[in-house]
This record gives C-alpha cells, sequence and structure tokens, in this order.
C-alpha cells in the first residue's frame, strides 16, 4: 500500500510541477509527470524531510520537498527537450539549403 501511495504522490507531485512551468495549457505529459514526480519526490523529498528534522515520514515538508524537486527536474527536462528540439531544427534547415543551388531557386 505504501508503495501505491509514493507512485500516487510522485505523480501528483509532477502534475503540479507541469502546471506550475505553464505545461498545463498543452495538455499534461503523464510519463514526465510520474518519472519527475517520483525522482522529485526522492530527492527533493528526502531532503526536505532530513533538513527539517521530520525523519522518513510523509509530512508537509516532505511534500513540498516532492514537488520543489519535480519542478526543478521538470525543468531539467523541458530545456534538454527544448535543446533537442532546436538541434534537429537546425539540421534540417541546414539540410533543405543544402545541395543542388539550381533546385534551390526553383530554376530545374
Amino acid at each position: 500500500m505504501l508503495i501505491l501511495a509514493i507512485i500516487a504522490l510522485g505523480a501528483a507531485a509532477g502534475w503540479i510541477a507541469q502546471l506550475l512551468l505553464g505545461k498545463g495549457g498543452r495538455g499534461i505529459d503523464w510519463g514526465l509527470a510520474l518519472v519527475a514526480g517520483l525522482v522529485g519526490s526522492f530527492v527533493g523529498g528526502l531532503l526536505g524531510s532530513l533538513l527539517f528534522g521530520d525523519g522518513l515520514e510523509i509530512r508537509p515538508s516532505g511534500i513540498i520537498g516532492s514537488i520543489v524537486g519535480a519542478v526543478i527536474v521538470t525543468a531539467i527536462w523541458q530545456w534538454f527537450r527544448g535543446r533537442s528540439q532546436a538541434k534537429a531544427r537546425a539540421e534540417a534547415h541546414a539540410r533543405s539549403r543544402s545541395g543542388n543551388p539550381q533546385k534551390r531557386s526553383g530554376r530545374s
């Protein structure tokens, strides 16, 4: 039962992270929400609980830490995704500009 609670809280933290970062208008990426929430919950929740002296129990500090961790993981994920998409666009643009110059100008 504890594992199901961890998965549910992780997905919720990832969902909140996407809403805070402005992803809500384009739909929620539930795969990203689950991964970011679980990783963020582990890192942020664990660090938050230990820093505030709550131990390893589910407390508000751990939940807040989970959300903060999920926001960080989601932001990094979106940054890398944006970089790879920009690189793909640049490569496609470079390919479209190479080749036969007569075809580019419309002459055959």
